[in-house]
């Protein structure tokens, strides 16, 4: 199952790749970001919405970086039409 996965990355086309790769750098910026946030918060004890947007942004960040992989995955397997 591993191997298989493993496959389909390194199948994967240059165009396909690069949207992927560049997508994930932009959400782990985001993240790292949210991180920052939540650790401001945590040293200065500052209101309660620096938490929650930092909290919204940790969890957008993540659910958009799994969306770039799966998206990615998707699509490069429609375009050799092995859907």
């Amino acid at each position: 199952m591993v191997n298989k996965i493993i496959g389909y990355f390194k199948d994967l086309d240059k165009i396909t790749y690069k949207i992927m790769k560049y997508g994930l750098v932009s959400c782990f910026i985001l993240n790292i970001f949210s991180a920052l946030m939540l650790f401001t918060y945590n040293l200065a004890n500052a209101s309660p919405n620096l938490f929650h947007i930092g909290l919204s942004l940790f969890k957008l960040s993540c659910s958009f970086g799994v969306e770039f992989i799966i998206c990615g995955l998707v699509a490069d397997s429609i375009k050799k039409q092995l859907v």
